[in-house]
């Protein structure tokens, strides 16, 4: 089984601190790295992959640095980024073979692995077809494939369902359930319900600091009496939806049904309930989601 560590790490680009003293230990399992755009996400993987060079602190796999280990890291790793290079005017089943040569995976083994991405990803019988044909699913579907052809210890994805409809995103969901056994599992969003029904352990980054980390029980208990349920009428809504962070919002009848994120209780006759992810992420990020943002535009 692999394990991570990273050791007090740190990335500056210019005046910037994008990542801020981080230490972790990972092991086998799904990790999902929760945050806005902006927080440090996507330094910390690229540094994690070897393609940049902290600032300071170190990354050890299994007890060694990952630059000391070099190549022999790279064939431990599969990564996705978030805007993956590909030739259009390839087929899918050429791309992954150009990939599993470039990966140096013996002919017959790649000839094989090829196939059983494919299968995999559900991309088997449109493996002739074009990339530039391919939807946004598919194409975040190819780059799990290329991921995985050299059956990596360590799986990165960063904002893997980025612009993936609600059926592509819970088949993506699925394969990654799918792949957690034996690995580690790194995967970046800032969309909860990404993580919420697949990850061991939720790491919340802002500001390029772990401000949260544990299993999802532990991180919503961090947040337990801080969320509220109110019903109002529409009037009342629009003044609570404006002074506080609103998680949902319900029409009911003549009222509206409000979940509001808030240290103290927000008015009279407000109910504590059970906090979710959502609410941990909206406590900390102060971010409403676009199901939120929808059920307000029709509220209002």
């Amino acid at each position: 089984m692999p394990e991570l560590k990273l050791d007090r790490i740190t990335k500056h680009f210019k005046n910037k601190i994008a990542v801020d003293n981080v230490s972790l230990c990972l092991k086998n399992g799904v990790y999902g790295f929760l945050g806005a755009n902006g927080a440090g996400k996507t330094t910390l993987l690229r540094m994690i992959c070897g393609v940049l060079k902290p600032t300071a602190g170190e990354i050890l796999c299994n007890g060694s640095s990952i630059t000391k280990l070099d190549g022999d890291y790279r064939y431990m790793l599969g990564y996705l980024p978030q805007d993956f290079g590909y030739y259009p005017d390839f087929t899918a089943r050429r791309y992954l073979e150009y990939l599993a040569a470039c990966k140096a995976i013996p002919r017959e083994l790649a000839k094989e692995k090829v196939q059983e991405m494919l299968c995999l990803t559900g991309l088997e019988s449109d493996q002739r077809s074009k990339i530039k044909t391919f939807s946004g699913g598919m194409l975040r579907r190819l780059g799990i494939a290329q991921a995985l052809l050299n059956d990596p210890e360590i799986l990165i994805l960063d904002e893997p369902t980025s612009g993936l409809d609600p059926k592509e995103r819970i088949r993506f969901r699925n394969i990654i359930s799918s792949l957690s056994k034996g690995r580690i599992i790194i995967l970046s969003t800032h969309i909860v319900s990404d993580v919420e029904f697949i990850a061991d352990e939720i790491l919340l980054m802002k500001q390029g600091r772990i401000i949260e980390q544990g299993s999802i029980q532990e991180v919503t208990a961090s947040v337990s009496g801080k969320v509220w349920e109110y019903l109002a009428d529409p009037e009342t809504a629009l003044r609570l939806n404006d002074t506080f962070a609103v998680s949902n919002l319900k029409n009911e009848d003549n009222q509206v049904r409000l979940r509001l994120v808030s240290d103290t209780c927000p008015c009279e006759g407000a109910l504590p309930v059970q906090p979710g992810l959502e609410d941990v992420y909206l406590y900390h990020f102060e971010e409403v989601s676009e199901h939120v943002e929808h059920l307000e535009r029709r509220t209002l």
